[in-house]
């Protein structure tokens, strides 16, 4: 990647509904090259998709949690496919530490947590253990990407 696609990749990053002409204005390339350009970083999927950021709490989703979920290791695939496939998981990853995964889910209130915690993942496959942190304000909720390469 070189600093004209880092430059694309982080205009895109920071508006994705930009035409290309106007894409290709901002790093210095007629419409063609800037679309040829874009066509290839998608191809080697370093430009996954497009998607609108949809604000949570106008959609009444204001309970953000980190669950801390320990399993029995036999049942991880189990485990991570209903993890993957549940609408109230954000992101899930496998950790290094006291718990086995770290979950972040996303509900409209407590009593809605509390009935996900108890009713849905500690039923989830292999689950032995749940350690949750409610957030009470977020502060940085997400990053431009581009922020922490080097062009």
């Amino acid at each position: 990647m070189d600093r004209i696609d880092y430059e694309i990749v982080r205009c895109l990053e920071e508006d994705a509904r930009l035409s290309f002409a106007e894409l290709g204005q901002k790093v210095g390339l007629s419409k063609t090259p800037c679309w040829q350009r874009v066509r290839t970083l998608e191809k080697h999927g370093l430009i996954r998709g497009y998607r609108a950021e949809l604000d949570a709490e106008r959609l009444d989703l204001r309970v953000h949690a980190f669950v801390h979920v320990t399993i029995d290791s036999a049942r991880y695939a189990q485990f991570e496919a209903a993890a993957a496939s549940h609408p109230a998981v954000l992101q899930c990853y496998t950790t290094a530490g006291q718990a086995d995964y770290l979950m972040h889910v996303l509900v409209g209130e407590i009593g809605e947590l509390d009935q996900l915690l108890r009713m849905q993942i500690s039923r989830m496959p292999g689950v032995e253990r749940l350690t949750t942190t409610v957030c009470l304000k977020t502060i940085k909720a997400r990053a431009p990407l581009t922020g922490c390469v080097r062009p």
